[in-house]
């Protein structure tokens, strides 16, 4: 029997990288799993790599009517989730004295109110005993020059975490969060070019980016009853460049 066996996993911006290789690993541990993305045809083609036990809604998480689709969605062809993972999130750089009003709303909008309200709408749905987890970033750790306001709006998730321990505890639900640094994800490799890649194993103890699989395994960890006593926490998976 797998550790999610007969469960119920919903799983924002899952189309690709990090969030689809959990989506992967919840299915094969007996989930079903609902995806999100906002482009369709990256949503049909996750879908088709993750098998039968998933249904993909396309939805963007900075839209609060396609965040009540989704859960209606689920809430009409399940009843009820298990698990949610709140990964669907941007963020650009900027300096500062050089970002913008539209820059800064964007990130919040997506990665603090996107967060907040698919966790919100979510929790009608949820049972008793289930697990919240939202992705994080090891830039909310480290002071990268150009990345304050993305930096700022991924560290609020960890107050989202403390706070909803204390209100969720009769019903416990956890809440945590899966925080990763440098992923060798699709959308990091298009971008970076053998010297900023270079750049950034740099600073990783083993001198090599971490693979969406090793990401997977702690998001299952964090899922299933193997973290039953974690809650309120964030739980870094970055190689160790946070520790040093």
């Amino acid at each position: 029997m797998g550790k999610l066996e007969g469960r119920v996993a919903v799983i924002t911006g899952a189309t690709s990288g990090m969030a689809l290789a959990g989506a992967k690993v919840f299915a094969a541990e007996g989930a079903h799993v609902f995806i999100t993305g906002r482009r369709q045809d990256a949503l049909d083609a996750a879908v088709a790599e993750i098998g039968p036990n998933a249904t993909g809604v396309r939805a963007d998480s900075a839209d609060l009517d396609d965040l009540d689709r989704l859960f209606a969605t689920v809430g009409r062809e399940k009843g009820s989730i298990d698990v949610l993972w709140t990964n669907a999130g941007a963020g650009e750089q900027g300096a500062l004295g050089e970002i913008t009003p539209e820059q800064f709303d964007a990130t919040f909008g997506l990665n603090a109110r996107g967060t907040l309200f698919a966790v919100q709408k979510a929790l009608p749905l949820f049972n008793d005993g289930g697990s919240i987890l939202m992705t994080g970033s090891n830039a909310a750790l480290r002071g990268y020059p150009g990345w304050s306001v993305y930096a700022a709006s991924k560290a609020l998730l960890q107050a989202y975490a403390r706070v909803w321990v204390a209100e969720l505890r009769d019903r416990r639900i956890r809440a945590n969060v899966l925080t990763p640094g440098q992923v060798a994800t699709p959308m990091m490799t298009a971008v970076l070019d053998e010297e900023s890649k270079a750049q950034f194993e740099s600073v990783i103890p083993r001198r090599e980016m971490g693979r969406p699989e090793e990401i997977a395994s702690v998001a299952l960890f964090l899922a299933s009853d193997d973290s039953s006593y974690v809650n309120g926490m964030e739980l870094v998976a970055d190689g160790g460049t946070t520790a040093i």
